[in-house]
């Protein structure tokens, strides 16, 4: 067996652990491996992961969220009454659009004209004419409603709580001597959310249940324990209705609400044909199934084949037939099986005798003392700097993915799945020039590949009328798709501004997610039935697209950088220029990729391969600018606003790789400067992509004063003076609400602490010594199908593991200034000191 030598690469013959050995250390494929004493003395205790709250929640961004994929929940918590607030995620606006203007190739080559002729703002006016339309809307589904009749009594002892390790969310409370409790989860195996009601004496829960929503609709109470709740969403987006435009039909849905009932003394009837009632249960369980007729994005509502209504009630029937044990488990059972396939345990370093952590570090509401929410260790972290918190969030970032993005639902839209809004911010909609790429940044590092596969469905749909728009609106092959979206893939440019909507690089962002999905998964058929076609049709587009510029140079023209404009030489304000450095660097990214999956399936010598070979060398370098920051636009056009919330330039450091701290030392000087230059002030999405820019730089410092940044109190229902933090829920802030930044957060601690290229792995890159002396993560995921675990003390290096499944190969592990190389083969587990020596290594799963 081959072993992992000293620095410089020099092999070190390991003997084979024995038996007893290999069973001490035995691993799991899914990342739990049992870390040897040495780096943490005792097995780690599992740790608490709440979002806690001290009463019902006033605002939408108190309540506590539950989904799995396509149904969510959001647990408001009242005592006299309750909303369990429903969504799902096919609920829109509209119907299928068309996609195209034959007009625009006029239009588009008036704009380049004066692109040309260096007449930057007239460019910008004329580019008004390659707007499409505005995309759809995203709708709330409705309200399971609970009238508990106690609004006149006094009660105490309230907490509710959503728990990470069992995705459900507790509601507790006592009215004189009885003490009630609801449990809520939201089931992907079963596809409903499931509600428990109970109290600790018998025949105390009662209540009036009935179904609503904002949405046209039709309730019928069709017997004694079950509400149907039948309605359709707008044909157009709000605004936008006029004429004929009434007549159009969108999507239908229906929402059913079933009953299990517990007691001798129970009483349950209908009332007005619109409401249940129930009276002197000892419990109750609520069971909630929705469905809608979205039969996809081609597939016009009028034209649908589905009946909501019939696929409600059976879903509803087959959980019926289960008991709430027998439905929890199941739910425990799926959620599990990802969310534990990661942990992590991050420490100042205090511990007792035991190895155990102390009092003073574990959150208050652990150790007995008064109610501490969440909301309240958010306001003390600027003092604290408590690592639990920094954990939970973490993993509450794990656990959103989870709850709003599972194979088959729609893509993770600018909220998830959560909205109680029929016009919500932004529409909800997926916004491809940052916010939906962020929000699957965690889903391959952080061990949730599966969560990845609706933006990979939706590129498949975006492919089909993007090749309609990169046909008809750009007289180009291949396909292409803009700024904003929606679920019926929408292609188009967006309506507002040139600076929004003159941007046909989102679809080739989206692009680099599938080469990213090969490189952790080294899955070949997915490469070549999946992946490569799509960057085959975006790359195909991106060559056409590109024309003969300046110096010899292809440049794209219009080009903007996204949501920024800049002071033309002139004097007048602009948007489209030529040849952004997002621009270049996106497709530097797509045509490296299309380049390496095509060595990978042997596709050498397509005429493809030949063009982009061709034009990568004529794709104009990234250029420093005279105050040495990178430059935004390819000319040094003045900054109007230099700490703007875009980092669209320093694309090539983060997410994409074509900047490296090895290969590219000033040019990363540049984008550390960039970075001073832009500021910490931004939305939560600005400031978790800092984080993770930083974190590739290799800069703990300024890393960790992000996520300072972030964790800030966000005060709801009020208008703020600053931009980002946190709601009382935990959720992330523009403001108002959008959830991408609790997925970057996720991914940027994820790139502090772990770092990979193909063949290259960074331990520790970006730790915050100080802040975290201690710790552990095991179950991060590194390019090339390889898992890893790493333990820490006193801010250095105790242990690593990591094992591969798929591939025997040479890898270089990084510690610091440390490197040792490493022969990795299939089904082997290595463990390494802090000195990068190995120490042992035996087969996975032994």
């Amino acid at each position: 067996m081959e072993c992992g030598g000293s620095d410089g690469g020099d092999w070190v013959w390991m003997r084979r652990p024995t038996e007893a050995e290999a069973m001490a250390a035995a691993a799991t494929e899914q990342g739990r491996l049992v870390v040897s004493a040495a780096a943490t003395e005792v097995e780690e205790e599992e740790r608490p992961l709440k979002v806690v709250f001290a009463s019902p929640a006033e605002y939408f961004t108190d309540a506590a969220p539950v989904g799995n994929g396509s149904l969510g929940g959001m647990v408001w918590g009242g005592v006299a009454t309750e909303k369990l607030q429903l969504n799902h995620d096919t609920l829109w606006t509209g119907v299928p659009g068309n996609y195209t203007d034959p007009e625009a190739p006029a239009a588009l080559a008036v704009v380049r004209a004066l692109v040309n002729q260096g007449r930057f703002a007239d460019a910008t006016a004329v580019a008004t004419h390659l707007f499409g339309g505005q995309s759809e809307v995203y709708q709330p589904l409705g309200n399971v409603n609970l009238e508990f009749g106690a609004s006149n009594q006094v009660y105490d002892s309230y907490k509710r709580e959503l728990d990470l390790h069992t995705a459900t969310v507790v509601v507790t409370y006592s009215i004189g001597a009885v003490q009630y409790t609801r449990e809520h989860f939201c089931s992907n195996p079963h596809q409903v959310i499931v509600t428990k009601i109970s109290a600790n004496t018998p025949g105390q829960v009662s209540c009036t249940l009935s179904l609503s929503s904002q949405l046209e609709n039709n309730v019928t109470v069709t017997n004694a324990n079950e509400v149907v709740m039948e309605g359709i969403c707008p044909g157009q987006r709000p605004g936008l209705r006029n004429g004929d435009s009434n007549d159009v039909i969108g999507i239908r849905f229906s929402a059913v609400l079933g009953l299990q009932i517990g007691g001798n003394t129970t009483k349950a009837a209908a009332l007005n044909d619109q409401k249940l009632r129930l009276d002197n249960a000892d419990w109750v369980v609520l069971v909630v199934a929705a469905s809608s007729s979205f039969g996809g994005p081609f597939v016009n509502p009028a034209d649908s084949k589905l009946d909501p209504t019939s696929i409600a009630l059976n879903t509803i029937n087959r959980a019926r037939d289960l008991t709430y044990a027998q439905l929890r488990a199941a739910h425990l059972d799926d959620y599990q099986s990802l969310f534990y396939r990661l942990t992590i345990q991050l420490s100042r370093g205090l511990k007792d005798t035991h190895g155990s952590l102390t009092e003073k570090e574990r959150p208050k509401e652990e150790v007995g003392e008064e109610i501490r929410t969440s909301a309240d260790r958010v306001k003390s972290f600027s003092i604290d700097e408590d690592p639990s918190l920094v954990e939970l969030l973490f993993q509450y970032g794990r656990y959103l993915l989870i709850s709003c993005s599972r194979p088959g639902t729609q893509v993770s839209n600018l909220q998830g799945i959560w909205n109680q809004d029929v016009a919500p911010a932004w529409d909800a909609a997926p916004h491809l020039n940052i916010n939906l790429q962020m929000n699957y940044w965690p889903a391959l590092p952080c061990n949730l590949s599966e969560c990845q596969e609706p933006l990979f469905d939706f590129l498949t749909s975006l492919a089909v009328n993007g090749s309609k728009t990169a046909k008809v609106n750009y007289q180009a092959s291949g396909w292409v798709t803009h700024h904003v979206s929606d679920v019926w893939a929408k292609s188009s440019a967006f309506l507002k501004n040139p600076k929004h909507a003159v941007w046909p690089m989102g679809g080739a962002w989206l692009c680099t997610h599938l080469w990213e999905h090969y490189q952790f998964s080294l899955d070949k058929d997915f490469l070549e039935n999946k992946a490569y076609p799509l960057l085959e049709g975006c790359a195909t587009f991106l060559v056409d697209w590109l024309i003969d510029g300046p110096g010899g140079y292809l440049e794209t023209n219009p080009s903007t950088s996204p949501e920024h404009a800049f002071v033309a030489p002139d004097g007048q304000p602009a948007s489209v220029s030529y040849s952004t450095t997002m621009d270049i660097s996106i497709i530097r990214e797509v045509f490296s990729a299309v380049l390496l999956s095509a060595e990978v399936l042997g596709k050498f010598d397509t005429d493809l391969v030949k063009n982009i070979k061709k034009a990568l060398p004529r794709l104009p370098p990234i250029q420093i600018a005279r105050d040495r920051t990178i430059m935004e636009w390819a000319l040094d056009f003045q900054d109007p606003e230099v700490q703007h919330r875009h980092l669209s330039h320093l694309f090539g450091l983060y997410p994409g790789h074509t900047i490296t701290m090895e290969k590219n030392t000033d040019i990363c000087e540049a984008v550390a400067n960039s970075l001073y230059k832009r500021g910490e002030d931004g939305p939560g999405w600005s400031t978790t992509w800092k984080m993770a820019l930083w974190a590739r730089l290799f800069n703990s410092e300024n890393a960790y004063r992000m996520v300072l940044k972030l964790i800030t109190l966000v005060p709801p229902g009020e208008k703020v003076e600053f931009e980002g933090g946190l709601y009382n829920n935990l959720w992330t802030a523009h403001p108002p609400f959008q959830i991408d930044a609790n997925f970057g957060f996720t991914a940027a601690i994820a790139e502090m602490l772990l770092q990979s290229t193909q063949n290259d792995l960074y331990l520790l890159p970006a730790l915050p010594r100080d802040k975290w002396p201690r710790g552990c993560v095991k179950g991060l995921r590194a390019r090339g199908d390889v898992t890893v675990n790493i333990c820490w003390d006193e801010g250095e290096l105790e242990e690593a593991m990591l094992w591969s499944n798929h591939r025997n190969s040479v890898t270089r592990l990084h510690y610091g200034e440390r490197f040792a190389t490493l022969r990795v083969c299939s089904g082997t587990v290595y463990q390494f000191n802090r000195g990068l020596k190995c120490l042992k290594a035996w087969p996975l799963g032994k």
